[in-house]
């Protein structure tokens, strides 16, 4: 393949609304599947968990079952996220949905040994990560280039509402169901997305011609790395980001009682952040704010140092989760200075970068609650990532000041 600059290009921003984009077929089928996918990785997740916590009583265990599978994400982009830019994207997605598939249809076997369920754990992520990879470079394909923030906005709301909707009906499927009959209902969903795509997606044909491989993926990221604004632009979006989530992952160290409470927060100000960036602000809007939004995501967790009034964190959860919308924008500016054939790669890699940082967060904030009080560990998490905000923050024509 020949070497690709990362060329600028000026991003048009119509006005682009949800119901715009769900009147595109190709944008209607990729993101039904995504949203099938979504509710069917919750639903595995949970059983999972649930399975691993009956057999070992172990919490650390049973969170690494549910959140595990983000460790493996960084495999997939350090070794096989050029397939995200082959030549039938299409049909690699749909193939990579139905390995899932069966993976997850193994995992409902009664008697699997635990070490072949962790096993096939790690396998799901690493091709969860390529399907990424390729389902954002089709994407990026099926839509306008000024219409992908709303894309990719719509995409995070409805993950967040499928989490929140997945946990709460698996625990009542469990009771019925069982870990097996969830696996089942979600090898189910995770088929049906598959399907989806095949049947609303077309094939595209800009990618380059030659393999995809090892070699390829390599060579692409040292591209991609090679650039002093592009990696400010990946450290903001995975640093920062994945601190804030170790963050979270204290609030029932810091307050059993409130911690759900907290975690609600979260997630209404993250559905309010998308919302807001996403849908009503245009593109210069978007950039604008970007540096605001991500000190908004740290600062207000620095008053978890001064243990004030529980409704007074509440507040401060559900301000600072709007912040994470700021990843709306840097990936803008991300796709902008990426070529047409290696989009997937480059959003695949985003991806699990962003994911592999969430799960490296909650270990080192988590690490650091073992010698400090959980108050003080999120506020030092929160003022590193301040810091990490400040010092990689992208400069001229990247992003406006």
């Amino acid at each position: 393949m020949p070497s690709h600059r990362f060329a600028r290009s000026v991003l048009p921003s119509p006005p682009t609304g949800y119901r715009d984009l769900l009147r595109n077929k190709e944008f209607s089928g990729l993101y039904v599947s995504f949203t099938l996918t979504a509710a069917a990785s919750t639903l595995s997740g949970f059983a999972l968990g649930a399975l691993v916590n009956q057999q070992t009583r172990s919490p650390f265990l049973t969170a690494v079952s549910m959140y595990g599978a983000t460790f493996a994400t960084v495999l997939g982009a350090l070794t096989l996220m050029s397939v995200a830019d082959g030549e039938r994207p299409r049909r690699t997605l749909v193939l990579l949905q139905l390995a899932s598939l069966a993976g997850v249809a193994v995992q409902a076997v009664p008697a699997l040994p635990l070490a072949v369920r962790f096993a096939l754990l790690l396998t799901l992520g690493f091709f969860q990560s390529l399907g990424t990879g390729a389902r954002l470079g089709l994407l990026a394909e099926a839509v306008p280039t000024g219409a992908y923030a709303p894309a990719r906005s719509l995409m995070n709301i409805t993950s967040c509402g499928t989490a929140i909707i997945g946990f709460a009906l698996g625990a009542v499927l469990l009771r019925h169901l069982g870990p097996q009959g969830l696996f089942l209902a979600a090898a189910a969903l995770t088929g049906l997305g598959a399907a989806v795509v095949a049947a609303t997606v077309r094939e595209h044909s800009i990618r380059p011609t030659r393999r995809p491989g090892l070699r390829r993926t390599w060579a692409t990221n040292a591209e991609l790395f090679s650039h002093p604004g592009r990696r400010r632009l990946l450290l903001n979006l995975w640093v920062p980001n994945g601190l804030i989530v170790g963050c979270e992952a204290l609030f029932l160290s810091y307050d059993p009682g409130r911690a759900g409470i907290l975690l609600a927060a979260g997630s209404a100000g993250m559905l309010l952040g998308d919302l807001v960036v996403g849908r009503l602000l245009t593109a210069d809007g978007r950039r604008r704010y970007a540096f605001a939004l991500r000190l908004l995501l740290a600062a207000p967790f620095l008053l978890f140092a001064l243990h004030p009034p529980a409704a007074v964190l509440v507040v401060a959860v559900f301000l600072a989760s709007a912040g994470f919308a700021a990843t709306l924008p840097l990936q803008e500016q991300l796709l902008e200075q990426t070529p047409a054939p290696i989009r997937g790669q480059v959003q695949g890699v985003e991806s699990a970068g962003r994911m592999t940082w969430q799960g490296l967060g909650a270990a080192l904030v988590g690490g650091l609650a073992q010698y400090l009080a959980p108050g003080a560990a999120i506020a030092v998490a929160a003022g590193v990532s301040v810091a990490v905000t400040l010092l990689c923050r992208p400069t001229g024509r990247t992003e406006p000041t």
